[in-house]
């Protein structure tokens, strides 16, 4: 009997110890779209992630995944706390996995196709059979691309690669005639690639980088609000925004995210 006490405690401290280990290891998961290398995420979203662990007083580590699809699937499985990704997907999120919608960036959100600088492709008539590239099936500039190669009779099946600078890289090398991305991030290539390189087209403004908070964090969310606020009335937040030509936060606009239904339709498609 004393033996069985005895194994009895040591098996309740065991438990108590374990249970205050997976408590002390909480983390806050602020999950970042791969809307280029992850390395790049990592760098670009230290600052908040910094802060948020300030406000939060918990440790707070960014997430991203392989490729958009995979995020989205991610989010939709309650992966993330706090999502940034582009408005079609903060919609879905919205719609079929309850995430609230708190804030995007300010600056203007717009895809892109990019060719060669001094290539010889002048139009959309000239990309007519000949390899272009996306991010991946599900992210916005590519089904945005998509959407502009059917319009102008361009029916060849993308090839998808996973950053912005790799398709630069790719479409100097010639192995690509043209690559979609967002503005925001052909703007970021380093410069001497940006250099050898020249916009074909740009979209409308559409809705961009978007915060959603997973509803599981409901309790947190006036908290998260007024950590977004100050981290962008902070030096390092003023910074990040210049660095990134990000112009800061802004409130969304009433249909701002419901206007990306058709595009959010595609992206669950693709999840099935």
């Amino acid at each position: 009997m004393i033996s069985l006490i005895k194994t009895g405690s040591w098996i309740f401290a065991f438990c108590l110890f374990f249970s205050s280990s997976a408590q002390a290891q909480e983390s806050f998961r602020l999950g970042v779209a791969p809307h280029t290398s992850a390395r790049v995420i990592l760098e670009m979203y230290q600052p908040l992630r910094s802060h948020l662990e300030k406000t939060l007083g918990m440790p707070v580590e960014v997430v991203t995944a392989p490729d958009f699809t995979e995020f989205a699937r991610r989010m939709l499985h309650q992966d993330y706390d706090l999502a940034v990704t582009t408005g079609h997907q903060a919609r879905l999120a919205e719609t079929d996995a309850n995430y609230i919608p708190l804030l995007t960036y300010s600056a203007e959100f717009k895809a892109v196709a990019f060719v060669a600088g001094k290539g010889p492709i002048k139009s959309a008539a000239d990309l007519k059979d000949k390899p272009i590239l996306g991010l991946s099936p599900t992210s916005l500039v590519t089904l945005w691309g998509q959407h502009w190669m059917r319009k102008n009779g361009l029916n060849q099946p993308l090839r998808y690669v996973s950053a912005s600078d790799s398709v630069a890289n790719i479409v100097l090398e010639g192995q690509a005639a043209a690559g979609f991305t967002s503005m925001a991030n052909y703007q970021s290539l380093a410069p001497e690639l940006q250099s050898q390189l020249r916009i074909l087209v740009e979209s409308e403004p559409m809705a961009g980088r978007v915060y959603v908070l997973n509803s599981n964090q409901l309790s947190r969310k006036s908290t998260i609000d007024a950590a977004l606020q100050s981290f962008a009335q902070s030096d390092e937040g003023k910074a990040y925004f210049a660095k990134y030509k990000l112009n800061g936060y802004r409130k969304l606009m009433p249909k701002e995210l419901s206007s990306m239904d058709p595009f959010a339709a595609e992206t669950r498609q693709s999840l099935k």
